[in-house]
């Protein structure tokens, strides 16, 4: 853990850690800028991430070179049907002491990849949204910390819908960011197949220690914010909600249910992560719309005649940010 004189010396280096980071990965990840740079606003932002992309794009691939060059802990739990709260917090077992001992499940680790959470059961979606809460998990009575950091980047397959159980708009909004992975341009592709089909195995190298990681979550939250900063986020978020003195006609019209004030703080965590990452001393305006529309995606909620209409919830949200 290097120790920094000032606040605008760890300042400039988090921004050298951020260019180190995405040149790091970018060996092993081909395009996808805008979702590695939003990952990585969520990993120092100290929130968790939901990535919704068609099979094949690589999202298990992301996760695992981001917490290569993180140095950090990483799990993969693949989400089913049959899998349980015990499968993957942990259970207590009769050791040869004949006294009950906690072994950890995957839970344990600084990164988690949750693999298509919505094939499994709501109880057990559950015990993982309580972990991304509290960073801690309860079982037998006794409260066990999580490690820290602790992040959780699940995965959902938007097309596949048969067997599965949808999140519920309450457990989705413990998410910070809604990430849509699309495929890659022709030319990516191209590098893509030219990376991964020879014997050339890339290896990452760690950039940042989890002990940096808290320092810079530490010195984001320290980072000054402009009243009119956040006040714009505040109306940004509000106008989301129908029927209320901020809301326009379309979200009136198109709109069931808008964004809670969790979006409200996440609008300015995240604007403080990407001012800083770019190399500002504090969050404009600009900042708190480069991370508007995966902070608000997946907390509006359409209502029948917007999906009759086409209307999207992008449509909605690049309205709203114009306006």
């Amino acid at each position: 853990m290097t120790t920094f004189k000032s606040d605008v010396e760890a300042m400039e280096a988090l921004q050298g850690a951020y260019k180190n980071l995405t040149a790091e990965i970018g060996k092993a990840i081909v395009g996808q800028e805008t979702v590695v740079k939003n990952v990585l606003i969520s990993i120092f932002s100290n929130g968790h991430c939901l990535l919704v992309g068609v099979p094949g794009l690589a999202k298990t691939l992301l996760v695992n070179s981001i917490s290569d060059a993180l140095g950090l802990s990483y799990n993969r739990i693949q989400f089913t049907p049959d899998l349980m709260p015990s499968d993957i917090i942990g259970t207590e077992i009769l050791n040869d002491k004949r006294q009950f001992e906690f072994v950890k499940g995957p839970l344990f680790a600084n990164i988690i990849l949750a693999d298509e959470i919505n094939r499994t059961p709501p109880k057990t979606q559950a015990a993982l949204l309580e972990a991304m809460q509290e960073k801690a998990v309860t079982t037998g009575g006794t409260r066990y910390q999580l490690p820290h950091p602790f992040f959780v980047l699940a995965t959902q397959n938007p097309i596949e819908q048969e067997g599965t159980y949808p999140l519920p708009e309450a457990q989705l909004d413990r998410f910070m960011f809604n990430v849509w992975l699309d495929y890659p341009s022709y030319q990516e592709e191209l590098n893509v197949v030219k990376l991964t089909t020879t014997d050339e195995k890339v290896k990452l190298n760690s950039v940042l220690s989890a002990e940096d990681i808290t320092y810079f979550q530490q010195l984001i939250r320290r980072i000054p914010v402009a009243d009119n900063v956040y006040e714009y986020a505040v109306k940004l978020a509000t106008s989301t909600r129908p029927n209320t003195e901020m809301a326009n006609a379309k979200v009136n019209e198109f709109v069931n249910w808008g964004a809670g004030p969790r979006a409200s703080q996440y609008l300015i965590i995240g604007a403080k992560t990407h001012a800083a990452i770019h190399g500002k001393f504090s969050p404009d305006i600009a900042d708190v719309r480069a991370v508007a529309e995966p902070i608000l995606r997946h907390r509006i909620v359409r209502n029948y005649k917007a999906e009759a209409e086409g209307i999207t919830v992008e449509d909605i949200i690049t309205e709203l940010v114009k306006a």
